[in-house]
């Protein structure tokens, strides 16, 4: 037996991402699209802005469209990228996708842990209630994929290393960081925490760090109701200081690329919060065009590409 690629003529990669607005000006309709139409507090709508803001602009969309570029030359597929909020959305990427006549994709959000706050709620924006011309092949998570790991872990050493220099004897706990999720979503029974710790076990491990070197949090979470995960980021660094620590090094696994929960939430608002405690913070750099996490979702297209047939005498 041999595994062998699929028919590829009519076969292409669609890459789903949550969508971010090009400027601060277009953040209140891309909100409406977040909540579905439902109008948020004005307090709400200007807190975002400002955050938006503050860092200039975010770069979630170019990344994403370079992450598909990258892994298009890996594959030599065609790679489509939708989002669900804001431009390109889904609906574009799947008019293109029936326009090329493709006859199969592979759909991979990039959010590596399930949730359906956010790999549901992609999963419906593709699916919708009518039935494509093109069959789906869906990736419900890849939390634990190797590459994926590696391509984690490699970011993680290279920042961890430079943190620890400027430390000096002084030691930097880590703490990994995923994006909150309403508690009720949990108890409902969604897998997303699990994957998210899953995760960072992984990575740790093959980072090789010890139990005593990090810790795990939730970040970023929502501003308007309702109980959402924990623990906090602050909390975590909070109890770090009353071990005595005035270092921290934070990673968050649930991204893959620079955008407003990266470059506010951790680059100016946790990084502020630690300075008021006395404490220094560093990041490590996200995985944005890391040739690991190009191949990383290339493996896992190619996974589902792969047919076993026998072999020919």
């Amino acid at each position: 037996m041999e595994k062998r690629l699929q028919n590829s003529a009519k076969t292409a990669v669609l890459l789903l991402a949550h969508g971010s607005p090009d400027s601060v000006d277009q953040v209140p309709e891309f909100l409406l699209r977040v909540t579905g139409g439902r109008p948020l507090p004005p307090t709400v709508v200007d807190e975002v802005k400002h955050r938006y803001g503050l860092i200039g602009r975010s770069p979630l969309t170019e990344l994403t469209l370079k992450q598909g570029e990258l892994l298009a030359r890996e594959l030599e597929l065609p790679v489509y990228v939708g989002m669900r909020n804001w431009k390109p959305f889904i609906a574009d990427a799947v008019s293109a996708i029936i326009s090329d006549g493709t006859e199969h994709v592979v759909a991979i959000c990039l959010a590596p842990q399930n949730s359906r706050t956010s790999v549901g709620l992609y999963r419906s924006s593709l699916t919708g209630d009518q039935a494509t011309p093109f069959m789906i092949d869906f990736v419900d998570s890849w939390h634990d994929n190797p590459l994926l790991i590696k391509a984690f872990a490699e970011k993680l050493r290279a920042g961890w290393d430079r943190a620890r220099r400027e430390a000096g004897t002084q030691k930097v706990p880590i703490i990994f960081t995923a994006h909150s999720v309403p508690q009720r979503t949990i108890a409902e029974g969604d897998p997303y925490e699990n994957q998210a710790h899953e995760t960072a076990s992984l990575v740790a491990r093959e980072a090789g760090l010890t139990a005593e070197d990090w810790t795990f949090a939730f970040q970023s979470q929502g501003m308007s109701g309702g109980a959402w995960l924990g623990p906090r980021v602050e909390d975590t660094i909070l109890g770090l200081k009353e071990k005595g620590h005035h270092n921290v090094f934070v990673q968050p696994i649930g991204f893959l690329c620079d955008h407003v929960e990266v470059l506010y939430d951790i680059d100016i608002g946790f990084k502020q919060f630690a300075d008021t405690q006395g404490m220094r913070l560093w990041r490590a750099e996200s995985l944005n065009d890391s040739p690991l996490l190009a191949a990383a979702l290339a493996d896992i297209t190619r996974s589902r590409l792969v047919a076993t047939v026998p072999t020919t005498k």
